[in-house]
């Protein structure tokens, strides 16, 4: 995904709709849900919470809200019968597609996300189908308008053990590897950063340009009704649009 567009997703998101905040905050619960399942409601010894934590408040989600979703999970059977599925696909113009899922309905979700495949211009795989033009790494992004002194947050980033650090017209983004992203950022977060947004998991490991309009419009249809799906969570691509 080029710069521009990662930028212009997290503005966007950030100004939704209320009925599409609604839904957002939905995902945000599930994760919320999941993570202290799998890991206890205490965000200090639970990294996937402090995680989903954070995530959730980049959607700006509200604190009473999270607080809510943690509190309802620790005392209840919540997400318990949630199931984790990564569907893999290819596009139009054989962009490359991963899907992460959270559902209780497996047939459901496959069906859906089959559906929206087929329906503009993209075909479902099988598991292992485009996994391979992905690596796992993580990717935190910091606004460069409120933290402006580019060497200073570079620096920062890479003594907190990042391995890259990428410069875009609206931010910076620090790249580290999948096992210590947790480790990175937590010293950056200690240091006083804020997060415009994360990611931990797939990430192309090469772009494509589509050059065919109707494909580009197609794909960005494609990748709004993915978002647009209560059970999906996360659709990763490698289109550089």
């Amino acid at each position: 995904m080029s710069g521009h567009s990662k930028w212009s997703n997290i503005k966007r998101r950030k100004e939704a709709s209320d009925s599409v905040k609604g839904a957002i905050f939905t995902k945000m619960a599930k994760e919320l849900a999941i993570a202290v399942k799998q890991g206890g409601a205490d965000p200090e010894s639970n990294s996937r919470l402090k995680d989903a934590i954070a995530k959730a408040k980049s959607n700006n989600m509200p604190n009473d809200n999270i607080s809510r979703a943690i509190k309802k999970a620790s005392g209840s059977n919540d997400g318990d019968d949630y199931e984790e599925i990564v569907y893999e696909g290819y596009g139009p113009a054989g962009v490359a597609i991963m899907v992460r899922a959270l559902t209780n309905n497996r047939n459901r979700t496959a069906g859906d996300v089959r559906h929206i495949f087929d329906k503009y211009g993209g075909n479902m795989g099988v598991s292992g189908s485009v996994a391979f033009m992905f690596q796992q790494q993580g990717s935190i992004i910091i606004d460069s308008e409120a933290f402006d002194d580019e060497e200073k947050v570079m620096m920062d980033a890479l003594e907190a053990g990042a391995q890259d650090f990428l410069v875009e017209e609206d931010y910076y983004e620090v790249i580290t590897s999948y096992d210590d992203y947790y480790m990175v950022k937590d010293a950056l977060e200690a240091k006083g950063y804020a997060f415009a947004d994360t990611a931990h998991g797939p990430a192309p490991i090469n772009t494509v340009t589509v050059e065919d309009e109707q494909a580009n419009i197609q794909l960005e249809r494609l990748l709004e009704k993915m978002e647009e799906n209560d059970d999906i969570q996360d659709v990763y691509h490698n289109w550089d649009n």
